[in-house]
């Protein structure tokens, strides 16, 4: 299934992978610093850990630092909602500039889930929706996933950057994308969690296209070359497997 996406300054297409450098691993005292380096290295995007304290074991930050980080780059912004009561802050992160905002299953339901869906709809921002690794997608979101943009499968426990990719999650990533082209749906697959230059081949190859990588990009002194190397490494999944999630081994 070959699709294209667009909202705001953001487009998604399942014929290409798109690296989404997790802001969280780099360095939190220079973060507009970290910010315009990561758009001059080649990043399609920034992805933003927001976590509350509750959802999962970490404080991160909020629109505020969104808000102020929103100046240092052009980059579509990819915000990660790791909180309990999204549909409470979720104008605030919207005002501080997000292009994407991804929620949780967990905390959701059916009702609350269509009211955040409405919301970023009429503010031209995609809707994600984000499972843990022991979280099946709920019926009410696969009823939804006709406005949903991206389905984020984590491939580690929300918290803290630095773990290690939970190789299991990558038949449910594969399986999730099954179901998507059987039912005709658009969304994108986005692994977030653990991905780096050793195993995003496999990632790739289970259909995720939106490629979320912390340590896999801000532990190297050169986040280009880090950047260029992940994407070149997935894009071959992608060239050997096609559009199909079939799993490959390169």
């Amino acid at each position: 299934m070959s699709s294209s996406i667009n909202f705001k300054a953001v487009s998604i297409s399942n014929d290409r992978v798109m690296i989404a450098p997790s802001i969280l691993a780099a360095d939190l005292a220079n973060l507009c610093s970290v910010a315009s380096k990561t758009e001059e290295a080649g990043a399609d995007m920034i992805h933003l850990d927001v976590i509350d304290g509750h959802f999962a074991p970490n404080i991160t930050f909020g629109p505020d630092t969104i808000k102020a980080l929103r100046r240092c780059t052009s980059l579509p912004f990819d915000t990660h909602l790791m909180i309990s009561e999204p549909l409470k802050y979720l104008e605030r992160f919207i005002k501080a500039g997000c292009d994407i905002i991804t929620v949780h299953a967990e905390v959701c339901n059916e009702s609350i889930f269509k009211e955040i869906c409405a919301i970023l709809k009429s503010n031209q921002v995609g809707i994600g929706i984000a499972i843990n690794p022991d979280t099946e997608l709920p019926s009410w979101a696969i009823d939804s996933m006709h406005e949903i943009d991206l389905v984020n499968v984590m491939s580690v426990y929300p918290g803290f950057s630095g773990q290690r990719l939970i190789p299991s999650v990558l038949e449910k990533m594969s399986m999730i994308g099954i179901m998507l082209r059987e039912k005709g749906f658009s969304a994108t697959i986005e692994a977030d969690g653990g991905v780096d230059i050793n195993n995003v081949y496999d990632v790739a190859s289970a259909g995720a296209r939106i490629i979320v990588a912390g340590n896999g990009v801000y532990s190297n002194s050169d986040i280009a070359s880090a950047i260029k190397g992940i994407r070149e490494r997935a894009m071959l999944a992608v060239s050997v497997g096609g559009n199909d999630g079939r799993r490959g081994s390169g």
